[in-house]
């Protein structure tokens, strides 16, 4: 977005391993049921290039809506589109606005780089194609909509000029080891002497469809630190009526509203 210009707990535990050593037993390893597979990034890196693929086939509706607000949640402007991203295999994939955006923002003017990150970034795909251009460290696991998950946390080795990047954290799910949940912010910011372009940390969650974990919304509530000033925004990215290419009916995720209101990011 661009704007205009404890001691008696510690005597327990030395009481306790002292009965082991006392009674033969041996200190176990972390078991490998408890640490995530090394070549964990290569199988998600694996299964999101086949979701890819798969999404590819599907026709969906893709609503996007961006606000401006005041610091207390007053909106003072706002940006709506709605469009029809369709497949066949005669054309291949191609997106159809239902009708004319409308917008009443005021301080901020999307770019290029809004809407290419709408597109890639924030419904996150991390596939075989772009896995060299990240470096991956293991925090974890947590539970996430009740799914085991494996926690990774992702970031370009590198800017490479005219390049788009995800920079965050994935939630995989241990079970088929695909991405339940992502969250982070789409990098560089653009900064020079003529202008800004910044952008909000998002969240994009995912839900099954066909057995595999694809985009569902994406949202963000935030701050950007322009040098004139913050600004609040939020954004709000729907995902819905997936439809694969002859299928006789759509799975849809709830009515999309005219006047969508973001939830409030989890923790």
């Amino acid at each position: 977005m661009r704007r205009y210009a404890p001691i008696l707990a510690l005597a327990g535990l030395l009481a306790t391993a002292l009965g082991l050593m006392c009674s033969g037993a041996h200190a176990q390893p972390l078991s490998t049921a408890l640490r995530p597979p090394r070549d964990l990034a290569k199988r998600v890196a694996r299964n999101e290039s086949f979701i890819r693929a798969m999404r590819d086939q599907y026709t969906f509706r893709q609503y996007f809506q961006f606000e401006e607000l005041t610091s207390s949640g007053q909106r003072m402007g706002i940006y709506q589109e709605q469009r029809e991203v369709i497949f066949s295999p005669e054309r291949g994939r191609a997106e159809v606005l239902e009708k004319l955006p409308s917008n009443s923002l005021k301080r901020i003017r999307l770019t290029d780089e809004d809407f290419h990150d709408v597109r890639e970034i924030q419904n996150f795909l991390f596939t075989e194609d772009v896995l060299w251009l990240y470096q991956i460290r293991h925090q974890g696991d947590e539970v996430v909509e009740g799914e085991p998950c494996w926690v990774m946390r992702v970031s370009p080795k590198n800017h490479l000029e005219g390049m788009r990047f995800f920079e965050g954290v994935l939630w995989v799910s241990k079970n088929d080891e695909e991405i339940v949940r992502a969250s982070g912010h789409a990098v560089p910011e653009i900064r020079t002497t003529k202008h800004e372009n910044l952008f909000p940390a998002f969240t994009t969650v995912r839900q099954r469809i066909d057995g595999h974990w694809m985009p569902v919304r994406t949202y963000a509530d935030d701050e950007l630190a322009y040098s004139s000033g913050r600004q609040r925004v939020r954004l709000q990215v729907d995902f819905a009526d997936y439809r694969r290419f002859g299928a006789d009916s759509s799975i849809a995720f709830g009515e999309v509203p005219k006047d969508a209101a973001s939830p409030e990011p989890k923790p």
